[in-house]
Formats: C-alpha cells, sequence, structure tokens
C-alpha cells in the first residue's frame, strides 16, 4: 500500500479535528515492524499502514458503547399471504387466516439416539440382555467342557433300553397267516339324473296363501247349512275372482303397483336420509346457551306438479298413522276459483301424494274420523260436504250432499267428526258463511242433515233473557272447535264475521251459553287448549293482527299478542299445553311459551320466501310442526328443546293438574296487570 504523502496528512488531520481517545489509544498502541538487516530486504516484511477513507464516519466513546436492540422474528418473508380455500359447507371461498411460517433448508435422517430417550433405553435394555444370554450359554459350554475333562472317556447309560417288570414279564412271539391279495371288480348301469331348478319369490308365497285361504272358505262353505249350494256358489265366486284377475294387464296389476311403491320408498328413504335422521334425533345444542330463544329445522317440502299456484286451506293428521297427513287445496279470493284437490301425504314419501281426490269446487277444510282413519270428511267452497274411503283410492267420495239433501249455499269453513252416538252411526259437524251450524249423520245411501244452530247477530249490552231470534239478523260462522276434556265434548266454540265468539253445545239450539266480543273484525281461527277447560285461542281477520288468548270467566281477553302483520292461523301444541304458534303473511312463524316468557315469542322465523303462511298444525306424538302457504306447499319444521320443554310432576301428581295450574298462574298474574293498570288510568 503506498504511504500516506505528507500534505495529506495535514489535510485528513485539519479536516477531522482533534482525535477521539480511542483514536489516540489505538495510535499510542502501534508498533512499527523491526527494519530488515542488511541483505534481507527482499524478504523482510511489507509495511502496512492503516489509511482512513474519506467517508468513515467519526463516532464519539458513547454512541460506540450504546447498544442496539436488534428484533428477529420467525416470519416467513416468502410465505404466502392470500391463500383461499373453498368451504365446502358454505360454498364460498374463504381466506385462510393462518400461515405456515415453517422453512427447512435441510433435513436428513440419523442414526443416533439420545441416552437419555425411550428409544435408547429400549435398543441399551435388549443389548443387555443378549449379553447376559451369550455370558449364560458361554458359562454353559464351560462347564460341560471341564465336566467331560474329570470323567474321561466314560460311556454315557443307555436310556433305550425299556425298563420291564421283573416279576410280571414274559417275552412270546408268533407269526400269522398273511392272506394273499385279489382284485374283484364289477359293471353296474349308472341311475337316471336330471337338472332341476325352482325358484321361491314372495309373490309365489302370497298366491299359494291366497288359494289356501280360498280352499278353507270352501271347506266352510260346504260345512254351513248351505251344503253343496254355498259350497258351488263360492266355487263359483273363486273362479269368478281368477278370472278377473287374470284379464287385468300386468302393469295395472295390484302385485306390480305394490311393488312398484315400495321400490318408491325405498328410493325415497336413500334420499333423504339425512332428513329423516334429523327428524328422529336432531336437537339445536346452541338451546343450552341461549335459555328463553328457541329455532325451527326446516325438515321435508311437501308439493307437487297439481297443487301449485293453489292455496292450502286446511292440513289434518290421520290419528292412526302420525306420519299420514291430508292437504286441502282451494281459494280464499271469491274471483279466482277453481276446482278442488285433496293430496294424503306420509313423512316416508316426501316426493309424491300417497292418494289424490279431485273435487269440483275448491277444498276449504278436512278432517279424518277419529275412529276409522280411512274416512275423509271434506268441506268445500260451493257449500257441497263429502266424505271419501281412503282405502278405496277411487276419486269419487262415497257420501256427496246434493241440493235435495241438504246443500249448502255458502262456503264450508270448518268440519268436525263427532264421537259415536248410542245409535252407533257416523255424524260430522259444519259450519258455513250462511250461520248454519249443521249436523251430518251418514246413513246408507245418503247424507241427512239437522240444523244445531243458527247464528244470529248479538246486539252490544243484550242478554240472553232479551235474546230474540226473529228480530235479530243471521250472522256468518267462520270456524269452530269442540271441547277435549272428558264431559265436555259437546261443548263448542264458533267464530263469526261480526268478531264475536260464541260459546254452544249441542243440547241447546235456541240459544247460546256466552258470547265473547274481543275482535272488531271477521274471527278466522279458534282453538281450544287441550287439557284446560277454560281457555282457547283466537285469531282475527287479516287486517286485525292479533291472536287473543281468552277465558271464560270474565268474558274478556287475559292476554293479547300483537304480530304486526296479517294472521294466517293459530294452535295450541299438542304435546306442551303452554305452547302455542302463529303463522303470518310475512311467512314467519311465531312460538310462544306461556310458562317461559308470557309477552314475546321464544321463536320468531321466517320459513318462506314471496309466499304468505295460511294453515297450522302440530303433529299430535312428534315435535314437529307443519304449515302451509298461499303458493301450494307444506313445510314440515322440527322444534328445538327450548320450544318444548315440559314440567316433571312431583311423585303423586299428574301432568294434566301440573300444567292447568300453570295456565291459572299465567291468567292470575295477567288479571293482576290488567288491575294496575286500570288503577293507574283512574288515578
Amino acid at each position: 500500500m503506498p504511504a500516506l504523502s505528507p500534505a495529506k496528512k495535514g489535510t485528513d488531520k485539519g479536516k477531522t479535528g482533534k482525535k477521539t481517545g480511542k483514536q489516540e489509544q489505538n495510535a499510542q498502541d502501534y508498533i512499527p515492524p523491526p527494519p530488515p538487516m542488511p541483505g534481507d530486504e527482499a524478504f523482510a516484511m511489507p509495511i502496512r499502514e492503516i489509511v482512513k477513507p474519506d467517508n468513515q464516519l467519526w463516532l464519539s466513546e458513547a454512541d460506540l458503547n450504546e447498544e442496539v436492540a436488534k428484533m428477529l422474528t420467525a416470519n416467513n418473508p416468502a410465505a404466502p399471504k392470500n391463500i383461499v380455500r373453498f368451504n365446502m359447507k358454505d360454498k364460498v371461498f374463504k381466506l385462510e387466516p393462518m400461515v405456515e411460517q415453517t422453512v427447512v433448508h435441510y433435513a436428513t435422517d440419523g442414526w443416533l439416539l439420545h441416552k437419555s430417550s425411550d428409544e435408547a433405553k429400549r435398543q441399551m435394555d435388549m443389548e443387555k440382555m443378549e449379553q447376559e444370554a451369550s455370558a449364560r450359554f458361554q458359562a454353559d459350554i464351560d462347564r460341560a467342557s471341564h465336566e467331560h475333562k474329570d470323567h474321561g472317556d466314560v460311556e454315557p447309560p443307555d436310556d433305550s433300553r425299556q425298563l420291564r417288570n421283573q416279576f410280571n414279564f414274559s417275552e412270546r412271539a408268533a407269526q400269522t397267516l398273511n392272506y394273499p391279495l385279489r382284485d374283484r371288480e364289477t359293471f353296474t348301469e349308472p341311475p337316471p339324473t336330471a337338472t332341476v331348478s325352482g325358484a321361491c319369490t314372495q309373490w309365489e308365497i302370497y298366491d299359494e296363501y291366497i288359494k289356501d285361504l280360498e280352499r278353507q272358505r270352501i271347506d266352510e262353505a260346504m260345512k254351513s247349512k248351505g251344503g253343496k249350494k254355498a259350497a258351488a256358489a263360492a266355487r263359483a265366486a273363486g273362479a269368478a275372482h281368477r278370472q278377473r284377475n287374470e284379464h287385468v294387464p300386468t302393469l295395472q296389476s295390484p302385485t306390480l303397483m305394490h311393488s312398484l311403491g315400495t321400490l318408491d320408498r325405498m328410493v325415497n328413504q336413500n334420499m333423504y336420509e339425512e332428513v329423516a335422521m334429523d327428524f328422529k334425533y336432531w336437537d339445536d345444542a346452541s338451546d343450552a346457551f341461549r335459555p328463553g330463544e328457541g329455532s325451527l329445522l326446516p325438515l321435508w317440502r311437501f308439493v307437487s306438479d297439481k297443487s301449485k299456484r293453489r292455496q292450502v286451506t286446511s292440513v289434518c293428521w290421520n290419528p292412526l298413522y302420525d306420519d299420514m297427513f291430508a292437504v286441502g287445496y282451494g281459494s280464499y279470493e271469491f274471483l279466482k276459483q277453481a276446482s278442488g284437490l285433496i293430496n294424503i301425504y306420509s313423512l316416508k314419501n316426501p316426493s309424491h301424494p300417497e292418494y289424490t281426490f279431485h273435487t269440483e269446487s275448491g277444498v276449504m277444510c278436512v278432517h279424518f274420523h277419529p275412529e276409522f282413519a280411512n274416512l275423509l270428511a271434506v268441506g268445500c267452497y260451493d257449500g257441497s260436504v263429502l266424505v271419501y274411503d281412503v282405502r278405496l283410492k277411487k276419486d269419487e267420495p262415497i257420501y256427496q250432499a246434493s241440493v235435495r239433501t241438504g246443500k249448502l249455499n255458502d262456503p264450508v269453513w270448518q268440519i268436525y267428526w263427532q264421537p259415536d252416538d248410542a245409535q252407533k252411526s257416523l255424524q260430522f259437524v259444519s259450519i258455513s258463511s250462511d250461520g248454519a251450524v249443521n249436523l251430518w249423520t251418514l246413513t246408507k245411501s245418503e247424507l241427512i242433515p239437522e240444523c244445531l244452530m243458527k247464528l244470529r247477530v248479538v246486539r252490544a249490552g243484550e242478554t240472553r233473557e232479551e235474546e230474540d231470534p226473529n228480530a235479530s239478523g243471521a250472522a256468518g260462522g267462520c270456524c269452530m272447535d269442540f271441547c277435549k276434556m272428558p264431559g265436555q265434548e259437546s261443548i263448542y266454540l264458533v267464530g263469526t264475521e261480526e268478531g264475536a265468539i260464541h260459546r254452544c253445545s249441542k243440547a241447546y239450539s235456541s240459544q247460546y251459553l256466552s258470547t265473547y266480543v274481543s275482535h272488531h273484525l271477521a274471527v278466522y281461527a279458534v282453538h281450544w287448549n287441550n287439557i284446560h277447560p277454560s281457555m282457547f285461542l283466537s285469531a282475527s281477520c287479516r287486517l286485525d293482527h292479533q291472536a287473543v288468548g281468552l277465558c271464560h270467566d270474565p268474558k274478556r281477553a287475559v292476554m293479547n299478542f300483537d304480530l304486526n302483520d296479517s294472521i294466517g292461523d293459530v294452535s295450541w301444541a299438542a304435546l306442551q299445553p303452554t305452547v302455542f304458534a302463529a303463522v303470518t303473511d310475512d311467512g314467519r312463524v311465531h312460538v310462544f311459551d306461556l310458562a317461559q316468557n308470557k309477552l314475546l315469542p321464544l321463536c320468531s322465523q321466517k320459513v318462506v320466501k314471496k309466499a304468505k303462511l295460511t294453515k297450522l298444525v302440530f303433529n299430535p306424538k312428534h315435535p314437529i310442526v307443519l304449515v302451509g302457504d298461499d303458493k301450494g306447499c307444506v313445510t314440515s319444521l322440527k322444534l328445538s328443546p327450548n320450544l318444548r320443554i315440559t314440567s316433571k310432576p312431583e311423585k303423586g301428581q299428574k301432568f294434566e293438574d301440573l300444567e292447568v295450574a300453570k295456565l291459572d298462574g299465567v291468567v292470575e298474574i295477567a288479571r293482576k296487570s290488567d288491575a294496575d293498570l286500570a288503577k293507574n288510568a283512574a288515578h
């Protein structure tokens, strides 16, 4: 390195100024190399001089001693920051928040183990056991060799000879004659063989059983009083039945239809397996973290091509089969009346109705007989009443009211089967807009009507003693419901177009037992509580926006619930007496539980879009509810655990008594609240 010139040194000194203490100390510690010996200039060490760069920064002692903190992070700068993965549950792409920051620069599998690890301890134990076994084996060999040297060449004892009993033993030998071997052969004819095949199917077994039943019927006829004539008649009937079945085409035979129905049921079971599991076992786990709130789980949707663009006007569960229900289709609009339709669905086959019936006028109400589950009573918009036998699978009713048999002139809004009377005749009650409450009796050939009550308008302030049937005008009936308490099956409620609700009895046809005026418009739904003899619900016109709970004494509304929209239907739950639900035109289902909240619903959930809910009915055995809309669709919903809480009665107490006491407590609290409000208003 070239030496620094004096001018340069002077320039640098003047430029940098006074040196720091550390620089002076370094200058003092520097020892120049010794001068080379004469003649050794070629091998002398080169002179090294330190030259300071022009742009070198001079720092003070405090700056040099200052500690600078460095932050080290474990983030991978090359890691991607916008990883997006497809969420199969939500059916959308979502950003992945967690990104792997680990980077492996070098990896190799080693064979060394730490001595304190479990694997190393196991290997050392195995080696120790092998060494001990080897040592024992070597010790045995050494001991055997020493013993051989000590004893010399001594033959070992012969253990092959058997030790015999010397006191009772003797040897005998005998030689027998070996017979010579002879070969003998014979020829025979093989037995005849035949290939036989057969099949045993379910329908063949069924046919054999049918033949056996026919033979038994013929034998019984021969043993009866008719003798040979009865037997001949039975044989002729059997032959005619066989001939009739032979002429039935294969594609229309009952056996094929039954097999196709079974196959259809299997396909639907596989398609809706998840929904069936939810119906049987699903419970919303979030109810445990939100007391006082519930939810509805949509299950199946029931709709057919024929029911589209029709309004669901009635839904009724079958009393025998808890998975079967009937749906009536019609129209509530006077100018858009068309033919009616009845579909009978099953939860096991939601894709297609089991039975379908057509009517000339729109269907307004349907009801299954509580004992004979195959009989279905139907009320139509033109005032006719029909009775179908579901087992016949025919589109024609077995009974129909005509003009000669007292056909009504106005729509039939509600219809109810009655318990069998002493005459053992089937009867049902209907109510129509002309104010007639009729009792229909089924005879062998026709329906016979009987007027139970002719509704009339009750003026304000009029008492039952002042009632004049001839002076008051006729009132239009809209709905009805019978009391479900034992001994009170003849008591029923009637809702009218004037907003009044009348309590009537089948034993009195001239006057009302009591009248409740709680609505300003027509009452379209009234439902009696299942266990309380004096509590019922009513829903008023679609412009009234109220579902009202009433009590018989006093004759006024106990509680009012404003749902902020037009109400389609209201109903009590079948399993929880304190729970009821209502449907509105905005597609919402409102579920109330008076035991948990007396003011607000536990659940207010929208279940359909762009449709108005018209009907609501609870299942009598399962925690599900059916709702129908004006688009012809019926939706099944399952109640979450918070919507079906039942109280456990104490020992010796009945469940019905406990629920009645809870409802009485709700009524008492409502009365006290009304009394307090009246006092505050008076002051």
